[in-house]
This record gives structure tokens, C-alpha cells and sequence, in this order.
């Protein structure tokens, strides 16, 4: 049991990544200036059956975007190891998707509170700062100039965008490649999609493209982690994007993966766009 919650904390933070990604691929292109966007969003994390995570996130997005999430764990896994993390991502909204200019993420538990804060230019990094540093280890694999080069930050990252002519809900949802860095440790997820089911959540109810993904460490990461490892041999990770014709994008809708300590799920029980105009 204690095994699996060290797991939780690293179930958390994917939860994170998940919600964000809701918000930067929901929100999608909107129109310079005359228009924003408030979104609104809470996910739920399960391991094993047990409800033991929860995500508050919103966004604003017009020419520019903002979005701030807030994850901790719940019950008894609050208990064990008392978990938040806090994130923020700024930046630029294009035509074909996202342009991330700053990411920041505070994590917290028993031992003690860590920031990352990270400015990017065009999809490249210009700086990133971690306080207090992490132990630098000589098995970890060095991260390059070119590991930070075209990336995109977690909360930025999935921006899911799909090709003028192309329906939503099929292949085009999902066959991407996904690089992402996160001031640590760099990676992909690549996504191949596998066929569709019809969901019914608060805010969302219709059919969804069911995608199977990978997690391809790429530097960052320590040669002899066992949860690395685990994670780039694991065949067993799915997720569900949910359409939004509006803006001609997916958002991801559940998330079922393996870890070391069982299967996780991450939902989205609540899910609301606004659109205001100035």
C-alpha cells in the first residue's frame, strides 16, 4: 500500500497535464481581440476503484491565454502523502494552435514546497529556473539545446487541432506526436487512434475518438528509473477526445492508464465554456 501511494503523487501530476490539456484544446482559435473565451473545468482521479484526486481548472483566452489549475489529493490518499500542485501557462494563441511564452507549477507535500518556472519564444526555451534545484544525478540523461527546442509546455502541450475537411471524431483526433518539456525532464506521447465510443458527462454528451498512447522518454529522466521504464514499456494507456465544432478541435474526456500500484482513470465530471465579448 505504501508503494502505491508514491504512485499517487505521479497519478496527480498526469492528472494536471490532462486537465490543462482540456482547457488549452477546448478553448481552441478564437478570433484576435473581439472576443474571449472563460472556461471551467473538474476532473476526478481514481486508482484501483478509490477516488484519491481532483483538479479545479479555468482559463481565458482571446488573442492571448491564461489558464490556472489547481490538483491535490483527496481522502485517503490525502492522508498518506498531502499533495498539491499548482500550474500556470501564458501565451499567444495562433491559428494552428498554441504559442507558449511562460509556464510556472508549484508542487507541495510533507517535505517540503518546489517551483519551476520556465519562459519560452516561438516554442523554444529561453530559461527555466527550479527552486530549490533538484539533486543532479550523474545516471540522469543529459537534457540538449536541442531537447528545447519546438517544445511545448504540459499545460500548453496537447493542443489537439484538426485539419480543415477532417471529421473530429476519427483518425485525425488522434495520430499525433506530442514533444513535450516540462523544465525537467523532456519526452513525447504519441497518440494512434483505435475507434470511437458515444460518453454522456455534465457539459458533454455524444461521441468521442478513442485513442491508445505511448510515453517515449526522450533526457531528463535517470537511466536506472524503474517508473521511466515502466512507463515507456506501458501498452495499456487510453484516452477519450470529446469533439468541439467551434473551434474545429478535440479535448480529451477520460484518461485509463497502468502504473506501478494499479489502474488509474481521470474524468471529467464538469465542463463549461463562456464566450464573452469586449
Amino acid at each position: 500500500m505504501v508503494a502505491g501511494m508514491v504512485d499517487i503523487e505521479r497519478i496527480a501530476r498526469a492528472l494536471s497535464v490532462v486537465a490543462a490539456t482540456t482547457l488549452t484544446v477546448a478553448l481552441g482559435h478564437s478570433p484576435a481581440s473581439a472576443r474571449a473565451d472563460e472556461f471551467r473545468a473538474r476532473y476526478t482521479v481514481s486508482l484501483l476503484g478509490i477516488n484519491v484526486g481532483e483538479v479545479a481548472a479555468a482559463a481565458t483566452m482571446g488573442s492571448n491565454y491564461r489558464i490556472n489549475l489547481n490538483a491535490k489529493l483527496t481522502g485517503i490518499a490525502a492522508m498518506v502523502s498531502n499533495v498539491k500542485l499548482a500550474l500556470t501557462s501564458t501565451g499567444v494563441v495562433h491559428r494552428d494552435g498554441l504559442v507558449p511564452s511562460t509556464y510556472a507549477t508549484t508542487s507541495a507535500n510533507s517535505q517540503g514546497t518546489r517551483t519551476v518556472r520556465m519562459s519560452l519564444d516561438g516554442g523554444n526555451v529561453r530559461s527555466v529556473e527550479i527552486v530549490p534545484p533538484f539533486e543532479e544525478k550523474p545516471e540522469r540523461v543529459p537534457v540538449t539545446e536541442a531537447n528545447k527546442r519546438n517544445i511545448l509546455d504540459p499545460t500548453s502541450a496537447l493542443i489537439m487541432s484538426i485539419p480543415e475537411g477532417e471529421p473530429l471524431v476519427g483518425p485525425a483526433a488522434c495520430n499525433r506526436t506530442i514533444p513535450i518539456y516540462d523544465g525537467y525532464v523532456r519526452f513525447n506521447v504519441t497518440l494512434h487512434y483505435i475507434g470511437q465510443r458515444q460518453v454522456s458527462v455534465a457539459g458533454y454528451s455524444g461521441p468521442v475518438a478513442v485513442c491508445a498512447a505511448r510515453y517515449t522518454p526522450i533526457s531528463g529522466y535517470s537511466r536506472d528509473s524503474k517508473s521511466t521504464k515502466f512507463m515507456a514499456e506501458n501498452r495499456d494507456i487510453e484516452a477519450w477526445l470529446a469533439p468541439v465544432p467551434r473551434a474545429h478541435v478535440v479535448f480529451p474526456l477520460h484518461v485509463r492508464l497502468m502504473t506501478q500500484a494499479g489502474e488509474a482513470e481521470i474524468d471529467a465530471v464538469e465542463f463549461s465554456a463562456v464566450q464573452r465579448y469586449f
